[in-house]
């Protein structure tokens, strides 16, 4: 890929590219719509990502390219830049602000993307070019910034560049990834472990449901209110700080003050899945997989049944996972309405899954998935 990128370089640019880097894109094992309830969540990097090639310049210019977008952009360098329209580059030029907002010195560029990410499946392709861009202007300029501040800086970028109120999931995990190993991740206090992630004979796939994620914005705010006014009725007999603080025995015995049973699905579905997130701790450290893929379908249904967060492509995904054999557990991952699902398979299933996936699934759904086999890798780096 390396050299197959310095040769698109060459033809864009008429020179040879003095760095390249990768950042991959991530998925969230398990605990989905906990995040903003106090809980811990799952991620890890994946093997897709983005690839960036680059090379300074004496022009004092920001040429970006990128492979997957027809877009261009030449800026000049200047002492601070806005969001300009929806075009892909205001992402490393949101990064490029946020570094001379801090005072850094920088150069022209000239940069080539690439990536092999879905486009909008939620495999954290905007994270991925965030972190990726960072970590290469840390690079090239000989900046001191430690990796878990470039997640940082990229959710900056997202919040108040880019404008979307999202979490630091998704920037922590592509800068911090480990390969084999998934990350336990508190989002508010950012303490975390590295878990084995050691799946034997089986693989992690990606399913990609090709279904436009149109109402993940709304809905997600939708839940998170809903969430706050379980919690304060949840209040009248318990103390908790949020509803992950909450077991499920305190659930149980409290559970008629909500006397709503929407808002009382809402506040199952966080309580169950915190404990989830729990016991797949204990299954990654025992090496117990098959207990991992339980956990994984247990989700799956709460997040169905209980957060209705769904919907009829990724329910159908999961259906056909758990007819099929060689597959111990599946799951949507992410914001959920769309996007992708993830599944464990027998490594020597895995053409056989993915194909008689796709028919199931383009049969009822009336066209087809996207499936990748994944491994599960480190976070950004520079290619040698």
């Amino acid at each position: 890929m390396k050299e197959e990128l310095g040769k698109k370089f060459r033809e864009h640019f008429g020179k040879e590219p003095e760095f390249s880097f990768f950042c991959p894109g991530r998925v969230n094992l398990i605990g989905e719509h906990i995040d903003y309830n106090g809980g811990k969540v799952m991620p890890c990097a994946i093997s897709l990502g983005t690839y960036l090639v680059i090379s300074r310049n004496t022009d004092k210019v920001f040429r970006f390219r990128c492979l997957n977008f027809p877009e261009t952009a030449n800026i000049h360098l200047q002492s601070s830049y806005s969001k300009t329209g929806k075009e892909w580059f205001n992402y490393p030029l949101g990064v490029i602000n946020e570094f001379l907002k801090e005072g850094y010195t920088l150069s022209g560029l000239d940069v080539l993307y690439y990536g092999n990410l879905p486009i909008g499946a939620g495999l954290s392709s905007s994270a991925s070019i965030e972190v990726l861009t960072a970590y290469a202007l840390k690079t090239i300029f000989g900046i001191d910034i430690s990796n878990k501040d470039i997640a940082l800086l990229g959710k900056r970028v997202e919040n108040e560049f880019i404008g979307v109120n999202s979490g630091i999931m998704d920037q922590f995990a592509v800068a911090m990834g480990k390969e084999h190993k998934a990350i336990l991740l508190n989002c508010d206090t950012l303490e975390y472990e590295y878990l084995p992630f050691e799946t034997g004979d089986y693989i992690l796939v990606i399913i990609n449901s090709n279904k436009q994620r149109a109402l993940a914005d709304s809905k997600y705010n939708e839940r998170f209110a809903e969430c706050g006014k379980a919690l304060k009725l949840l209040k009248k007999g318990v103390h908790a700080e949020n509803l992950c603080a909450i077991d499920t025995n305190m659930f149980e015995n409290n559970r008629s003050l909500i006397n709503d049973p929407v808002l009382e699905k809402r506040a199952l579905h966080v309580v169950s899945e915190n404990e989830r997130v729990k016991e797949s701790q204990k299954a990654l450290s025992a090496g117990q997989v098959k207990r991992f893929g339980e956990l994984m379908y247990a989700s799956h249904q709460s997040l169905q049944d209980l957060y209705e967060v769904s919907g009829k492509e990724l329910d159908t995904i999961v259906e056909f996972s758990k007819m099929y054999d060689g597959c111990i557990g599946a799951r949507m991952t992410g914001a959920g309405f769309g996007g992708c699902a993830i599944a464990l398979v027998k490594k020597d299933q895995f053409d056989d899954f993915a194909g008689k996936l796709t028919t199931y699934y383009t049969q009822k759904i009336g066209y087809a998935p996207g499936v990748f086999a994944s491994a599960i890798g480190d976070g950004v780096r520079e290619l040698n």
